[in-house]
């Protein structure tokens, strides 16, 4: 048997399924029915609850998607339209004609389901590396409950999934009503095998209740029903959106949630705590991640334009200028996950745009010291420094482009390779510099930070040379 055969069966076996419950709670009760509480259509950064949940199943690897719709099916479909394109196969059933509590409609949607079935219902915003470690970590025959933290008790909370009494990582059982505040709610996610679905006549509730939670139960008793945390300081997370400040605090962890794979000490914890500002009003204004782009660039160039001058305050207002695109600079990024509109061409374009920026910045800083030491003897070693600084920026653009795509094809041929270009990438090339720039600037010593500039970019370009040279060159045929 071929291995494309194997991994093909291995995933239409695994996790590749996902059910969404628009309007009830997978343990029961309607969603957004009552004044001031959150529903499907309830925007968070911009997309509603059902959109993106839709979208962040589609990124997390989710293969097709089973949405059973109420009477809103209708915006549903229109919001799906509206935003970024869902590729993934999307099956309408309306509950008026499948009802949830009867055998026939789980029994279709177990047909379905090749392995396993993700059970969502859309009153909470969750990760993509929450769905990804579940897709990673589905065992044959067992349920998987995702577990929130404990929270204080609170009346708004009451609704809210049921706590879950836990053995190592088994469901126990679910935990009464006015149980301890110390146990875990469950999470609106759940983790069915196919098998437990084909057996809902077995098993189903009356009064129109949902059959999950007598699933669990049933699993439970055997042993099945493994319990995962959604750690709200990692990659899986989960948040439920009921409130107005439900929504905040997920708007929170979404903005949490967002850093780049490569960014220094000042991106952290300087540049993304001003850039969510500027992010949240990109948003309401409705600018795209390139335009972003495009307006970080116009302001890199009129900075570099500005250090031209060659007075002490232009370098110091250029040098905050500066500083003010590498700010906006962040939010392209971020308005591209916020809004699932992250794109080849856009992540080429911020770094192309990116390094444009800071050849024209170490350009000008070599204009304003010529201009500022003109008729001198030695005011040529500034555009001496600077062609050098721009050379070697130049040259890192390339290797480091060239360093992408080997890692993109999977093409390094020594592991060490491999590890010397993440180091590099993740600890040498950041936008930290902006701010070594304003310190030399206010210092008044701006031709330091050009020397440091020529010579460190024209090491770092020998150095990533030296890394992918052996994966660069061409294999001899045979």
């Amino acid at each position: 048997m071929s291995e494309s055969l194997i991994q093909k069966r291995a995933e239409v076996q695994g996790l590749a399924t996902a059910i969404l419950l628009p309007t009830v709670s997978v343990f029961g009760g309607p969603v957004g029915h009552r004044a001031g509480e959150a529903g499907p259509l309830t925007s968070v950064v911009g997309i509603g609850l059902f959109q993106r949940a839709v979208l962040t199943l589609q990124r997390a690897g989710i293969r097709q998607l089973i949405v059973l719709a109420g009477p809103e099916e209708d915006q549903l479909k229109q919001a799906l339209s509206k935003g970024p394109r869902v590729t993934i196969p999307v099956r309408w059933m309306p509950i008026r004609e499948f009802p949830l509590d009867d055998p026939r409609t789980w029994e279709s949607l177990a047909a379905e389901v090749h392995g396993f079935a993700l059970i969502a219902s859309v009153t909470g915003v969750f990760s993509r590396g929450l769905v990804e470690h579940l897709r990673r970590n589905v065992q044959d025959g067992e349920a998987i409950v995702v577990a929130q933290n404990p929270e204080a008790r609170t009346p708004a909370r009451e609704s809210r999934g049921p706590r879950l009494l836990v053995q190592s990582d088994r469901l126990a059982s679910f935990a009464p009503s006015r149980f301890g505040d110390s146990a875990p709610r469950a999470a609106e996610l759940v983790v069915l095998p196919g098998t437990v679905m084909s057996a809902a006549g077995d098993t189903m509730t009356e009064g129109g209740a949902l059959p999950i939670r007598r699933w669990l139960e049933r699993a439970a008793v055997d042993g099945r029903v493994r319990v995962i945390p959604a750690d709200g300081k990692s990659s899986r997370w989960y948040q439920d959106v009921r409130t107005p400040a439900d929504v905040q605090a997920a708007e929170k962890k979404l903005f949490t949630s967002l850093k780049s794979e490569f960014e220094g000490f000042v991106d952290r914890y300087f540049n993304r705590t001003l850039s969510r500002r500027f992010t949240r009003l990109f948003l309401a204004l409705g600018l795209s991640p390139n335009v972003i782009t495009m307006l970080a660039t116009g302001i890199g160039l009129v900075s570099a334009a500005l250090f031209g001058v060659g007075t002490y305050g232009a370098g110091v207002a250029a040098a905050l200028l500066f500083q003010l695109a590498a700010v906006i600079d962040c939010c392209d990024g971020e308005v591209a996950r916020l809004t699932f509109t992250e794109s080849p061409f856009g992540a080429w374009l911020d770094i192309a745009m990116d390094n444009v920026v800071h050849m024209a910045i170490f350009a000008g800083i070599a204009a304003g010291l010529y201009n500022a030491h003109v008729g001198q003897d030695h005011a040529w070693i500034a555009l001496a420094l600077g062609a050098a600084a721009v050379l070697g920026n130049g040259l890192s653009f390339l290797l480091v482009e060239r360093a992408q795509k080997i890692k993109t094809a999977g093409a390094w041929r020594t592991p060490v390779g491999a590890a010397w270009s993440d180091f590099m990438l993740k600890n040498v090339a950041s936008r930290d510099f902006s701010v070594i720039v304003l310190i030399f600037a206010v210092f008044g010593k701006l031709e330091w930070f050009l020397w440091i500039a020529a010579g460190g970019s024209l090491v770092f370009a020998g150095l990533m040379l030296w890394v992918i040279r052996p994966s660069a060159v061409k294999q001899p045929r045979a």
